[in-house]
């Protein structure tokens, strides 16, 4: 199912951008989301199982979310003609705290699964780990990362 739902994430991004580069872009962050998810059941000794592969579904979702946030940002103030160095710099102080507020909000949401021991954890935890610690580590490649692979590889400029 993650491949399946990786594909169709790539089919959707590309409908959205329609642009294979804006799309590889917003699937970029996916890497760093998953070292995340795989960090934390290496660290809690959880084993990977189906509930932890809907996990990881769930972060990419969650992470591609805020990279489409990141990419329509820069897009809008590429075609308002802003400079595209300028451009970057400016969407990653407007979408701070969209972004910081998705991954803390996630993040916190399934804080209390995470750390769940009681009846019906062995099926919840998984899951909340995945996506507890995928969103510590999000943040970064998200607000760091992103920008700077936008400043290298996307081709949009200001119109003339």
């Amino acid at each position: 199912m993650v491949p399946i739902s990786l594909a169709l994430i790539a089919v959707l991004l590309w409908f959205n951008f329609n642009s294979v580069v804006d799309t590889l872009l917003a699937m970029s962050v996916i890497p760093m989301a998953i070292f995340g998810g795989v960090l934390g059941l290496l660290i809690t000794g959880t084993p990977f199982s189906v509930s932890a592969a809907i996990g990881f579904i769930a972060l990419f979702g969650i992470a591609v979310m805020d990279g489409i946030i990141i990419l329509s940002q820069y897009n809008q103030l590429i075609e308002e003609g802003v400079e595209r160095t300028l451009a970057v710099i400016r969407t990653g102080e407007l979408q701070l705290r969209p972004v910081l507020m998705t991954c803390v909000v996630a993040g916190v949401g399934l804080l209390p699964a995470a750390l769940s021991e009681g009846i019906g954890s062995q099926v919840q935890k998984p899951l909340a780990v995945v996506v507890v610690t995928g969103m510590m580590l999000a943040p970064l490649v998200i607000l760091v990362t992103l920008p700077v692979l936008i400043s290298y590889f996307s081709r949009r400029s200001a119109p003339r």
